[in-house]
């Protein structure tokens, strides 16, 4: 046995010092807080070695641990699904704000819907909603619907497999984090050797799923509603003309960084 403080400095040797607080709060079940306000306590250096070895080799923290918190929640991932990202939070922020002087929507599509992770958080929000989530990935619908459970959700939500044009009816709001890498783009080692293909990569230019969604989109968004859309930060002119291309107005949404990253669609 040794003590954490000295555990952690290992560590942080051969990983990032963040990481290895987060593998080691996960190891000893405490907060990362409650960790480094204790560095007298003992822990296995032989169990946190082998994750700071993952970690080394390229494994995502989210799936060494299998959790990544988002928006309000804590959300079960394992290499099925991308990994949650605070730049999409961006998109609730958007349908917050598109919402604020109303009762907020009444029913909401989650295009791709991964871990559920966009579609999870607007229900928190939305406590009257119904929602709809949508992905190609049976794995993903499976963790998905774990999720929905966890956050307590899972009586308003329905999971369908299938593509862009699986959702059925109109809906007040539309959340959608598509591909939207060129297959040509240089990714982080820990991204591209870990996280799905099929949620990463769309085509030459990144834009293959945009193609495909733009005249997909009017058809979900009933009267009033929004479809916020999650762009790459280099994508805002290509993709607002898709849109537009089909009689949309398209809003430009920055996320933290003050990147372009979220599309406000609307009739």
């Amino acid at each position: 046995m040794v003590k954490a403080d000295a555990a952690l400095r290992a560590a942080a040797k051969r990983i990032d010092r963040l990481d290895a607080e987060v593998l080691l709060a996960h190891l000893v079940d405490v907060s990362r807080l409650k960790l480094l306000l204790w560095p007298w306590q003992t822990i296995d250096v032989d169990a946190f070695d082998r994750l700071v070895d993952r970690r080394a080799a390229g494994e995502p923290v989210a799936y060494i641990t299998g959790q990544r918190e988002f928006w309000s929640l804590v959300l079960r991932v394992t290499p099925d699904v991308l990994i949650p990202r605070p730049d999409s939070e961006t998109l609730i922020e958007a349908a917050l704000d598109h919402f604020a002087a109303t009762p907020g929507p009444a029913r909401v599509l989650d295009l791709g819907t991964g871990s559920g992770a966009l579609l999870l958080s607007a229900l928190t929000e939305w406590p009257a909603a119904r929602g709809v989530g949508v992905d190609t990935s049976d794995a993903a619908l499976r963790i998905a619907a774990e999720n929905a459970v966890t956050a307590g959700v899972d009586e308003r939500t329905t999971f369908v497999h299938g593509g862009w044009d699986a959702g059925e009816g109109v809906f007040d709001l539309v959340l959608c984090n598509p591909p939207y890498v060129a297959t040509g783009e240089t990714l982080p080692r820990d991204v591209v050797d870990w996280e799905p293909a099929a949620a990463l990569f769309a085509g030459a230019d990144g834009l293959d799923d945009y193609r495909v969604l733009a005249p997909l989109i009017a058809g979900y968004v009933a009267p009033g509603g929004v479809a916020c859309i999650e762009i790459g930060s280099t994508q805002a002119n290509a993709v607002t003309s898709l849109f537009a291309a089909h009689g949309l107005s398209v809003a430009l949404r920055h996320d933290l960084a003050g990147l372009p990253r979220c599309l406000v669609v609307t009739k």
